[in-house]
Protein backbone atom coordinates (compact mmCIF):
# COMPACT_ATOMS: atom_id res chain seq x y z
CA UNK A 1 0.00 0.00 0.00
CA UNK A 2 1.37 3.52 -1.18
CA UNK A 3 1.84 5.75 2.32
CA UNK A 4 0.56 9.21 2.04
CA UNK A 5 3.47 10.40 2.48
CA UNK A 6 4.81 9.60 -0.90
CA UNK A 7 3.47 10.89 -4.67
CA UNK A 8 3.14 8.87 -7.60
CA UNK A 9 6.42 10.55 -8.77
CA UNK A 10 7.91 9.64 -5.57
CA UNK A 11 6.72 5.88 -6.26
CA UNK A 12 7.54 5.62 -9.71
CA UNK A 13 11.44 6.14 -9.27
CA UNK A 14 11.00 3.91 -6.38
CA UNK A 15 10.48 1.59 -9.20
CA UNK A 16 13.54 2.81 -10.99
CA UNK A 17 15.63 2.76 -8.15
CA UNK A 18 15.08 -0.28 -7.48
CA UNK A 19 15.64 -1.82 -10.64
CA UNK A 20 18.89 0.46 -10.45
CA UNK A 21 20.14 -1.44 -7.49
CA UNK A 22 19.14 -5.08 -8.84
CA UNK A 23 21.37 -4.30 -11.79
CA UNK A 24 24.47 -2.70 -10.88
CA UNK A 25 24.16 -2.97 -7.12
CA UNK A 26 22.93 -6.54 -5.74
CA UNK A 27 25.69 -8.34 -8.36
CA UNK A 28 28.49 -6.88 -6.24
CA UNK A 29 27.77 -6.58 -2.81
CA UNK A 30 29.82 -9.50 -1.74
CA UNK A 31 33.11 -8.50 -3.71
CA UNK A 32 32.40 -5.01 -2.24
CA UNK A 33 32.18 -6.28 1.07
CA UNK A 34 35.42 -8.46 0.96
CA UNK A 35 37.05 -4.71 -0.56
CA UNK A 36 35.91 -2.90 2.19
CA UNK A 37 35.29 -0.24 -0.72
CA UNK A 38 32.23 0.13 -3.31
CA UNK A 39 33.18 0.44 -7.00
CA UNK A 40 34.24 4.13 -8.03
CA UNK A 41 31.89 3.34 -11.54
CA UNK A 42 28.60 2.90 -9.25
CA UNK A 43 28.58 6.61 -8.28
CA UNK A 44 29.29 7.70 -11.94
CA UNK A 45 26.16 5.50 -13.21
CA UNK A 46 23.99 6.48 -9.98
CA UNK A 47 24.77 10.33 -11.17
CA UNK A 48 24.02 9.79 -14.57
CA UNK A 49 20.49 8.13 -13.60
CA UNK A 50 19.59 11.33 -11.42
CA UNK A 51 19.77 9.29 -7.96
CA UNK A 52 22.27 11.34 -6.44
CA UNK A 53 20.84 14.59 -5.09
CA UNK A 54 17.76 14.10 -6.50
CA UNK A 55 16.28 17.27 -4.84
CA UNK A 56 18.83 19.63 -6.72
CA UNK A 57 17.61 22.73 -8.70
CA UNK A 58 17.86 21.53 -13.01
CA UNK A 59 19.95 24.18 -13.12
CA UNK A 60 22.90 22.87 -10.52
CA UNK A 61 22.35 19.11 -12.87
CA UNK A 62 19.22 18.12 -10.15
CA UNK A 63 16.24 15.86 -11.02
CA UNK A 64 14.39 18.83 -9.19
CA UNK A 65 12.92 16.57 -6.81
CA UNK A 66 12.48 16.74 -2.96
CA UNK A 67 13.84 15.35 -0.02
CA UNK A 68 11.48 12.71 -0.15
CA UNK A 69 12.81 11.11 -3.51
CA UNK A 70 16.23 10.49 -0.85
CA UNK A 71 13.92 8.73 1.77
CA UNK A 72 12.76 6.67 -1.22
CA UNK A 73 16.95 5.84 -1.94
CA UNK A 74 17.21 4.91 2.16
CA UNK A 75 14.34 2.75 2.31
CA UNK A 76 15.20 0.97 -0.86
CA UNK A 77 19.62 1.06 0.32
CA UNK A 78 17.89 -0.94 3.42
CA UNK A 79 15.91 -3.17 1.13
CA UNK A 80 18.72 -4.78 0.07
CA UNK A 81 20.74 -4.70 2.70
CA UNK A 82 23.35 -1.69 1.37
CA UNK A 83 25.77 0.04 3.89
CA UNK A 84 28.69 0.95 1.91
CA UNK A 85 27.03 2.79 -0.90
CA UNK A 86 26.99 6.02 1.27
CA UNK A 87 24.31 7.79 -1.44
CA UNK A 88 22.37 9.35 1.79
CA UNK A 89 25.75 11.09 3.38
CA UNK A 90 26.65 12.47 -0.06
CA UNK A 91 23.42 13.43 -1.02
CA UNK A 92 21.29 14.26 1.97
CA UNK A 93 23.96 15.59 4.59
CA UNK A 94 27.28 16.90 2.81
CA UNK A 95 25.80 18.49 -0.01
CA UNK A 96 23.11 20.92 1.51
CA UNK A 97 26.37 22.45 3.29
CA UNK A 98 27.18 23.49 -0.13
CA UNK A 99 23.80 24.24 -1.41
CA UNK A 100 23.19 26.33 1.17
CA UNK A 101 26.20 28.24 2.59
CA UNK A 102 27.95 28.22 -0.80
CA UNK A 103 28.25 31.48 -2.91
CA UNK A 104 27.01 31.29 -6.87
CA UNK A 105 30.08 30.39 -8.14
CA UNK A 106 31.06 27.52 -5.90
CA UNK A 107 27.50 26.18 -5.98
CA UNK A 108 28.43 26.10 -10.10
CA UNK A 109 31.93 25.18 -9.70
CA UNK A 110 30.55 22.28 -7.32
CA UNK A 111 27.08 21.02 -7.17
CA UNK A 112 27.14 19.72 -10.95
CA UNK A 113 29.66 17.29 -10.04
CA UNK A 114 28.11 15.92 -7.07
CA UNK A 115 25.10 15.46 -9.10
CA UNK A 116 26.28 13.83 -11.58
CA UNK A 117 28.81 11.41 -9.72
CA UNK A 118 32.10 13.06 -11.03
CA UNK A 119 32.64 13.75 -7.39
CA UNK A 120 32.11 11.74 -4.53
CA UNK A 121 31.28 13.93 -0.82
CA UNK A 122 32.13 13.66 2.31
CA UNK A 123 32.05 15.88 5.46
CA UNK A 124 35.23 15.95 8.08
CA UNK A 125 34.11 16.92 11.84
CA UNK A 126 35.49 13.63 14.09
CA UNK A 127 38.81 13.95 15.16
CA UNK A 128 40.60 11.45 17.26
CA UNK A 129 39.91 13.77 20.37
CA UNK A 130 36.71 15.10 19.73
CA UNK A 131 33.83 13.10 18.33
CA UNK A 132 30.04 15.16 19.57
CA UNK A 133 31.53 18.13 20.93
CA UNK A 134 32.36 19.92 17.97
CA UNK A 135 33.91 23.28 19.79
CA UNK A 136 36.85 20.99 21.14
CA UNK A 137 37.65 21.04 17.33
CA UNK A 138 42.13 20.92 17.37
CA UNK A 139 42.49 21.33 13.17
CA UNK A 140 42.98 24.64 12.35
CA UNK A 141 42.66 26.98 9.40
CA UNK A 142 45.52 29.90 9.54
CA UNK A 143 44.69 32.60 7.22
CA UNK A 144 47.57 33.72 4.99
CA UNK A 145 47.01 35.96 2.12
CA UNK A 146 44.33 34.53 -0.26
CA UNK A 147 44.61 31.17 1.57
CA UNK A 148 43.92 29.77 4.71
CA UNK A 149 46.42 26.97 5.82
CA UNK A 150 44.95 23.96 7.29
CA UNK A 151 46.63 21.49 9.94
CA UNK A 152 45.03 18.83 11.67
CA UNK A 153 43.57 15.56 11.67
CA UNK A 154 39.98 13.56 11.46
CA UNK A 155 38.83 10.33 11.95
CA UNK A 156 36.36 7.66 11.25
CA UNK A 157 35.17 9.37 7.75
CA UNK A 158 32.55 7.90 5.59
CA UNK A 159 33.77 7.95 1.58
CA UNK A 160 37.27 9.01 3.12
CA UNK A 161 38.87 6.74 0.52
CA UNK A 162 36.65 7.88 -2.75
CA UNK A 163 35.57 11.51 -1.82
CA UNK A 164 36.62 14.51 -4.57
CA UNK A 165 35.03 17.06 -2.26
CA UNK A 166 35.03 17.37 1.71
CA UNK A 167 33.31 20.13 3.45
CA UNK A 168 36.02 20.05 6.48
CA UNK A 169 35.12 21.58 9.57
CA UNK A 170 38.53 23.93 11.34
CA UNK A 171 38.98 26.31 14.01
CA UNK A 172 39.92 29.81 12.18
CA UNK A 173 39.85 31.62 15.91
CA UNK A 174 41.93 29.46 18.57
CA UNK A 175 40.56 31.57 21.73
CA UNK A 176 38.73 28.80 23.80
CA UNK A 177 36.71 31.79 24.61
CA UNK A 178 35.16 31.82 21.07
CA UNK A 179 34.87 28.17 20.47
CA UNK A 180 31.59 28.55 19.40
CA UNK A 181 32.32 31.62 16.92
CA UNK A 182 35.80 30.30 15.74
CA UNK A 183 34.74 27.01 13.84
CA UNK A 184 34.37 27.91 10.17
CA UNK A 185 33.63 25.81 6.82
CA UNK A 186 36.02 24.79 3.63
CA UNK A 187 35.26 22.68 0.73
CA UNK A 188 38.70 20.88 0.34
CA UNK A 189 38.91 18.83 -3.20
CA UNK A 190 41.05 15.99 -3.33
CA UNK A 191 44.52 16.22 -4.85
CA UNK A 192 44.98 19.72 -3.30
CA UNK A 193 48.78 19.51 -1.79
CA UNK A 194 48.76 19.23 1.99
CA UNK A 195 45.41 16.67 2.19
CA UNK A 196 46.09 13.29 2.64
CA UNK A 197 43.82 10.48 3.12
CA UNK A 198 45.29 8.25 5.48
CA UNK A 199 44.33 4.41 6.43
CA UNK A 200 41.08 2.75 5.26
CA UNK A 201 39.80 1.37 8.59
CA UNK A 202 38.80 -1.67 9.52
CA UNK A 203 35.17 -1.95 11.09
CA UNK A 204 32.91 -4.21 13.00
CA UNK A 205 29.84 -3.28 10.18
CA UNK A 206 29.44 -1.39 6.96
CA UNK A 207 32.31 -3.28 5.74
CA UNK A 208 31.94 -1.87 2.20
CA UNK A 209 31.90 1.40 2.93
CA UNK A 210 35.32 3.47 2.46
CA UNK A 211 35.46 4.82 6.77
CA UNK A 212 39.26 6.55 6.75
CA UNK A 213 41.70 9.14 8.21
CA UNK A 214 42.10 12.36 6.68
CA UNK A 215 45.77 14.62 7.16
CA UNK A 216 45.88 17.95 6.62
CA UNK A 217 49.52 19.22 6.59
CA UNK A 218 50.57 22.44 5.68
CA UNK A 219 47.52 22.34 3.03
CA UNK A 220 46.47 25.49 1.48
CA UNK A 221 43.01 26.00 0.52
CA UNK A 222 41.61 28.86 -1.42
CA UNK A 223 39.70 31.83 0.57
CA UNK A 224 37.07 31.21 -1.98
CA UNK A 225 36.48 27.78 -0.94
CA UNK A 226 35.36 28.79 2.80
CA UNK A 227 31.44 28.45 2.71
CA UNK A 228 29.74 31.48 4.20
CA UNK A 229 31.59 33.57 6.48
CA UNK A 230 34.32 33.05 8.57
CA UNK A 231 33.46 31.92 12.24
CA UNK A 232 29.48 30.88 11.04
CA UNK A 233 30.59 27.24 10.90
CA UNK A 234 29.61 25.94 14.32
CA UNK A 235 25.93 27.41 13.45
CA UNK A 236 25.87 25.74 9.95
CA UNK A 237 26.57 22.04 11.61
CA UNK A 238 23.61 22.75 13.86
CA UNK A 239 21.58 23.73 11.43
CA UNK A 240 21.89 21.16 9.14
CA UNK A 241 22.10 18.37 11.73
CA UNK A 242 18.33 18.01 12.26
CA UNK A 243 18.68 17.02 8.22
CA UNK A 244 21.25 14.48 9.41
CA UNK A 245 19.54 12.77 12.71
CA UNK A 246 16.44 12.47 10.27
CA UNK A 247 18.30 10.81 7.68
CA UNK A 248 19.99 8.38 10.13
CA UNK A 249 16.29 7.61 11.99
CA UNK A 250 14.76 6.94 8.61
CA UNK A 251 17.04 4.61 7.32
CA UNK A 252 16.99 3.18 10.70
CA UNK A 253 13.40 2.85 10.26
CA UNK A 254 13.73 0.68 6.93
CA UNK A 255 16.03 -1.43 8.27
CA UNK A 256 14.04 -2.73 10.95
CA UNK A 257 11.39 -2.98 8.57
CA UNK A 258 13.50 -5.18 6.07
CA UNK A 259 14.83 -7.38 8.96
CA UNK A 260 11.48 -7.76 10.00
CA UNK A 261 9.56 -8.69 7.08
CA UNK A 262 12.65 -11.39 5.96
CA UNK A 263 12.41 -12.89 9.13
CA UNK A 264 8.86 -13.35 9.40
CA UNK A 265 9.28 -15.45 5.86
CA UNK A 266 11.97 -17.48 7.40
CA UNK A 267 10.26 -18.39 10.66
CA UNK A 268 7.43 -19.68 8.69
CA UNK A 269 9.65 -21.81 6.72
CA UNK A 270 12.28 -23.16 9.48
CA UNK A 271 10.58 -26.26 11.11
CA UNK A 272 11.16 -27.18 14.77
CA UNK A 273 9.46 -30.59 16.58
CA UNK A 274 7.69 -31.02 13.62
CA UNK A 275 6.10 -27.34 12.85
CA UNK A 276 6.92 -23.95 11.60
CA UNK A 277 8.50 -22.13 14.75
CA UNK A 278 6.17 -19.36 13.83
CA UNK A 279 3.71 -21.55 15.47
CA UNK A 280 5.56 -21.43 18.91
CA UNK A 281 3.39 -18.67 21.07
CA UNK A 282 7.31 -17.07 21.99
CA UNK A 283 7.82 -17.03 18.11
CA UNK A 284 4.76 -14.69 18.16
CA UNK A 285 4.61 -13.23 20.82
CA UNK A 286 8.38 -11.51 20.46
CA UNK A 287 7.69 -10.84 16.70
CA UNK A 288 4.25 -9.47 17.43
CA UNK A 289 6.31 -7.14 19.99
CA UNK A 290 8.93 -6.30 17.18
CA UNK A 291 5.85 -5.30 14.54
CA UNK A 292 4.65 -3.16 16.73
CA UNK A 293 7.57 -1.11 17.85
CA UNK A 294 8.19 -0.61 14.32
CA UNK A 295 4.66 0.65 13.47
CA UNK A 296 4.82 2.89 16.21
CA UNK A 297 8.60 4.69 14.67
CA UNK A 298 6.89 4.98 11.17
CA UNK A 299 4.01 6.98 12.84
CA UNK A 300 6.36 9.31 14.11
CA UNK A 301 8.95 8.99 11.26
CA UNK A 302 6.70 9.66 8.37
CA UNK A 303 4.88 12.95 10.50
CA UNK A 304 8.79 14.11 10.81
CA UNK A 305 9.41 13.67 7.25
CA UNK A 306 6.11 15.19 6.45
CA UNK A 307 6.94 18.84 8.48
CA UNK A 308 10.14 18.11 7.68
CA UNK A 309 9.55 19.10 3.88
CA UNK A 310 7.44 21.60 4.72
CA UNK A 311 10.45 23.44 6.34
CA UNK A 312 9.56 23.08 9.97
CA UNK A 313 11.48 23.33 13.24
CA UNK A 314 12.46 19.95 14.34
CA UNK A 315 15.81 19.70 16.50
CA UNK A 316 13.89 17.73 19.34
CA UNK A 317 11.66 15.41 17.13
CA UNK A 318 14.44 14.97 15.00
CA UNK A 319 16.97 14.46 17.75
CA UNK A 320 14.36 11.99 19.53
CA UNK A 321 13.46 10.07 16.17
CA UNK A 322 17.07 9.82 16.34
CA UNK A 323 17.38 7.69 19.60
CA UNK A 324 14.08 5.95 19.03
CA UNK A 325 14.32 4.60 16.00
CA UNK A 326 18.08 3.34 16.44
CA UNK A 327 17.19 1.74 20.02
CA UNK A 328 14.40 0.33 18.21
CA UNK A 329 16.70 -1.20 15.37
CA UNK A 330 19.03 -2.87 17.70
CA UNK A 331 15.93 -4.60 19.32
CA UNK A 332 14.65 -6.03 16.47
CA UNK A 333 17.70 -7.20 14.90
CA UNK A 334 18.49 -9.07 18.03
CA UNK A 335 15.36 -10.25 18.54
CA UNK A 336 15.25 -11.47 14.42
CA UNK A 337 18.08 -12.66 14.73
CA UNK A 338 17.06 -15.39 17.53
CA UNK A 339 15.18 -16.73 15.32
CA UNK A 340 17.67 -17.99 12.78
CA UNK A 341 19.90 -20.04 15.29
CA UNK A 342 23.36 -20.78 14.29
CA UNK A 343 22.51 -19.44 10.36
CA UNK A 344 21.75 -15.87 11.94
CA UNK A 345 25.46 -15.82 12.80
CA UNK A 346 26.45 -17.14 9.26
CA UNK A 347 27.83 -13.61 7.34
CA UNK A 348 26.00 -15.02 4.75
CA UNK A 349 23.06 -14.37 5.64
CA UNK A 350 22.00 -10.50 5.58
CA UNK A 351 20.62 -10.94 9.18
CA UNK A 352 23.97 -10.85 10.66
CA UNK A 353 25.22 -7.95 8.41
CA UNK A 354 22.01 -5.84 9.65
CA UNK A 355 23.02 -6.57 13.35
CA UNK A 356 26.49 -5.54 12.74
CA UNK A 357 25.59 -2.56 10.81
CA UNK A 358 22.44 -1.19 13.42
CA UNK A 359 25.22 -0.87 16.30
CA UNK A 360 27.16 2.43 14.81
CA UNK A 361 23.50 4.12 14.30
CA UNK A 362 23.69 4.46 18.16
CA UNK A 363 27.14 6.36 17.82
CA UNK A 364 27.44 8.42 14.67
CA UNK A 365 25.58 11.98 13.94
CA UNK A 366 25.70 12.34 17.67
CA UNK A 367 25.78 9.53 20.41
CA UNK A 368 22.08 8.64 21.75
CA UNK A 369 23.57 9.98 25.00
CA UNK A 370 23.86 13.11 23.33
CA UNK A 371 20.38 13.40 21.46
CA UNK A 372 19.24 12.84 25.42
CA UNK A 373 21.09 16.22 26.76
CA UNK A 374 19.49 18.43 23.18
CA UNK A 375 15.96 16.95 24.24
CA UNK A 376 16.90 17.64 27.90
CA UNK A 377 17.86 21.36 26.72
CA UNK A 378 14.54 21.31 24.04
CA UNK A 379 12.36 20.48 27.33
CA UNK A 380 13.70 23.99 29.34
CA UNK A 381 16.28 21.35 31.32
Amino acid sequence: MQRKLFREDHEQFRQSFRQFLEREVKPHQERWNEAGIVDREVWRKAGEAGFLCPWLEPEYGGAGGDFLHSVVVMEELARIYESGLAMPLHSDVVVPYIHEFGNDAQKKRWLPKVASGEAVAAVAMTEPGAGSDLAALSTTAVRDGDFYVLNGSKTFISNGILCDLCVVAAKTDPDPKNAHQGISLFVVEAGTPGFLKGKKLKKMGMASQDTSELVFEDCRVPVAHRLGEEGAGFLQLMKKLQQERLVVAAMAQASAEQVLADTLVYVQERKAFGKPISKFQNTQFKLVECATQIEVGRAFLDRLLTEHVAGEYLVKECSMAKLWQTEMLSKVVDECLQFFGGYGYMLEYPISRAFMDARVQRIYAGTNEIMKVIIAKQLGL
